[in-house]
């Protein structure tokens, strides 16, 4: 018997489209239900339709290079055991390899078609009033350690941090911050 790539049999392609269905449904549930409260791996289905995917198996845990990624508390409700991101802890790195997603038995996670071009964890804010860039003190630390680059994070003409569009929100800056509290604030994004 020859075997068949799994993306070109049926049975696969029947699974791909019932994780796009699920993707949209959970899109159009989200707007309805309660918001997301945690931050999630990147690839994760809008929440409702994550919650009901994931079984809770770890793989995406014992995949993350940096250890980012950890079960939600028996406090988290419904999202207990779940994998979730806890920036100010351990930021995502935003590895280029997305192992969480390519893990993921159950369609919960699912790897970006573009990678990180258009993934978004979290939304980055600056208290320009905090940050002591805007005092006139030279800083940059947000900057240097940013893993996706200059597209995301850069500094202006006055070495004064400027968020990007290319910002995917995983919060390595808000970890790195030399202001107490952090200059730089991650929100939970909805999808």
């Amino acid at each position: 018997m020859i075997p068949v790539d799994s993306r070109y049999s049926r049975r696969g392609f029947l699974g791909e489209a019932l994780k796009l269905v699920a993707r949209e449904a959970g899109g159009l549930l989200a707007d309805r239900m309660a918001p997301r409260r945690h931050f999630r791996p990147p690839g994760a289905l809008p929440e409702p339709g994550f919650l009901a995917a994931c079984t809770r198996c770890g793989y995406c845990i014992e995949a993350c290079p940096v250890d980012a990624i950890v079960a939600a508390p028996t406090r988290a409700g419904l999202a207990a055991g779940t994998p979730i991101i806890e920036p100010k802890v351990e930021p995502c790195i935003a590895c280029e390899g997305m192992f969480c997603a390519h893990v993921c038995p159950t369609g919960a996670l699912v790897p970006p078609l573009d990678g990180w071009s258009r993934e978004k964890l979290g939304d980055l804010a600056l208290d320009a009033d905090r940050c002591i860039a805007f005092q006139g003190i030279e800083c940059g630390v947000c900057v240097r350690v940013c893993p996706v680059g200059p597209e995301a994070l850069d500094l202006d003409e006055r070495g004064r941090p400027v968020i990007l569009d290319g910002c995917v929100g995983c919060g390595v800056c808000v970890r790195a911050c030399v202001t107490s509290p952090s200059s730089l604030a991650l929100a939970i994004r909805e999808n």
